[in-house]
């Protein structure tokens, strides 16, 4: 870690984590900590950097939190492979990979918005074991993977357990979309036909600007779907792992040449599919 990371970090928390905790305890403490890491970098003033846009950018929190997450990983999880957003890349003997989002949603982090968090999965070869996400000035930490369900700090989510309402069933028609899409993409014919298809099928449309922080209240019931294109892994896999173990379904397909990632009930993932597939132009 960075000294001014080490030096903002301060009395927060112990410099260590114990590698005696289970993959959900230590994922849902990394979490925690490089958040409010981030936080409280934010409140001492940060410039940023453009990555590929104005609204693509990276902030010293950014490294910061992804540093501490590398150094307790490499500390708790030694054989573990781990892959970050902002550079991080360690291959492991084990099988398993630890993929971190640092900062979700950085141009709200740095515009003051409370709608970003710090994201973690684990996946090994055959797809991800769990995922934690924590929102900072929110409090709200989703956790879940393979063998536990999804919660909300600490409670469990029941959104897609069948009941009279037939909430998991539910048609894209009735429920709102959570999407993201950058307007340089909305001139791409190839992008913007399956995203219209999409988008135009929903109730009601949601931009917030980040993923994560998206697919944890798809887990929890706040948002009814979501789709989103060409999603790197550690924008994709903390969310999916969630909405599975809430009993959620997710999804993907390739249309004219992009990849699509979809999350939600059963029923609107499947009309979803159909809807981005309706826009292809072969």
């Amino acid at each position: 870690m960075t000294e001014l990371g080490r030096h903002k970090l301060g009395k927060h928390s112990a410099a260590n984590l114990s590698p005696a905790l289970d993959d959900f305890e230590l994922a849902s403490a990394l979490v925690r900590e490089a958040g409010m890491l981030a936080l409280m970098m934010r409140q001492g003033g940060l410039d940023s950097q453009r990555k590929t846009s104005v609204s693509d950018i990276v902030t010293a929190a950014d490294h910061a939190a992804e540093a501490y997450v590398l150094e307790q990983l490499q500390r708790c999880r030694p054989e573990d492979g781990v892959l970050g957003e902002e550079g991080a890349a360690v291959r492991g003997s084990s099988g398993r990979t630890w993929v971190i989002d640092p900062v979700d949603g950085t141009y709200n982090f740095m515009s003051g918005s409370t709608y970003w968090c710090s994201a973690i999965a684990l996946k090994d070869d055959s797809d991800v074991l769990l995922g934690a996400i924590f929102q900072p000035e929110e409090d709200k930490l989703w956790l879940g993977g393979t063998g536990r369900a999804a919660t909300l700090n600490g409670d469990p989510l029941t959104s897609f357990q069948t009941d009279g309402a037939g909430r998991s069933a539910a048609p894209l028609s009735d429920i709102g979309a959570a999407t993201y899409i950058h307007p340089r993409w909305l001139a791409d014919p190839m992008c913007a036909m399956p995203w219209h298809a999409a988008a135009t099928s929903a109730a009601t449309l949601r931009m917030l600007g980040s993923g994560s922080c998206d697919l944890g209240r798809v887990a929890d019931g706040e948002l009814g779907c979501w789709f989103q294109h060409s999603c790197p892994e550690w924008d994709w896999l903390p969310g999916k792992a969630i909405v599975l173990a809430a009993g959620g379904a997710v999804g993907s397909v390739s249309v004219n040449g992009l990849e699509w990632f979809m999350a939600g009930g059963a029923t609107a993932v499947h009309q979803l599919r159909a809807a981005l597939e309706s826009g292809s132009v072969d």
